[in-house]
């Protein structure tokens, strides 16, 4: 039997090149595409893949929360996170949340074909150097992990508040700075989370945690 695989992915030409690669290989079927995390969680409950290929950065959900919701909804299917970004706090953030196996965008192509391999068997996969980190990381762990790594403390502060229902004013006034900074963080903080207006904002804030 073949391992049934749904790819996870916004960019289009990236689930083109990975379909394409999969379709020359022996013992590989596509069996399901998505452009954003909440499409990956529908996409995974209808079609039932043994793995799924995640990318981390997509629009909506982002592939950490749509890892979790796979792996409290169908939990026999695996997700194997490919990426670019390599940071140590998205990579753990990714582990907690059920991924079984962490690979980087530059890798070759039969190292993602062992890879999907590799978790669809249940074992854990790492791309090089990233699994030295995880160990250092166990050895000795952090206090916490950041919610969201790629904001910056400010902006994670200001994002909290946001998710307690202060509106910018409040903010301003509790972090003791101007509403126009506040307005300007805001701003930032939409377009990294890839959110459109505060009720989205504060929807993935209180999924991962703040202000609740």
């Amino acid at each position: 039997m073949p391992i049934r695989v749904l790819l996870a992915d916004d960019h289009p030409v990236v689930r083109r090149g990975l379909a394409a690669l999969l379709s020359t290989l022996d013992g590989f079927e596509v069996v399901g595409e998505a452009a954003d995390g909440e499409a990956a969680v529908r996409e995974t409950q209808l079609t039932r893949p043994d793995v799924v290929l995640m990318d981390i950065r997509m629009p909506g959900i982002d592939g950490v929360e749509a890892t979790r919701r796979i792996r409290q909804a169908v939990p026999e299917a695996a997700v194997l996170v490919l990426t670019m970004y390599d940071e140590d706090a998205t990579v753990f953030t990714a582990m907690q949340a059920g991924a079984q196996g962490y690979l980087l965008k530059g890798a070759e192509q039969e190292e993602i074909a062992d890879a999907i391999r590799a978790v669809a068997r249940g074992q854990a996969i790492f791309g090089p150097g990233i699994a030295a980190r995880l160990l250092e990381h166990f050895a000795h762990p952090p206090a916490t992990v950041a919610p969201f790594p790629e904001l910056t403390a400010r902006e994670t502060e200001i994002l909290e508040q946001l998710a307690h229902g202060r509106r910018t004013a409040e903010i301003a006034r509790t972090l003791h700075l101007s509403p126009k900074t506040v307005s300007n963080n805001l701003t930032t903080i939409f377009a990294k989370l890839e959110v459109a207006d505060r009720t989205s904002a504060v929807i993935r804030a209180r999924e991962r945690g703040l202000g609740t």
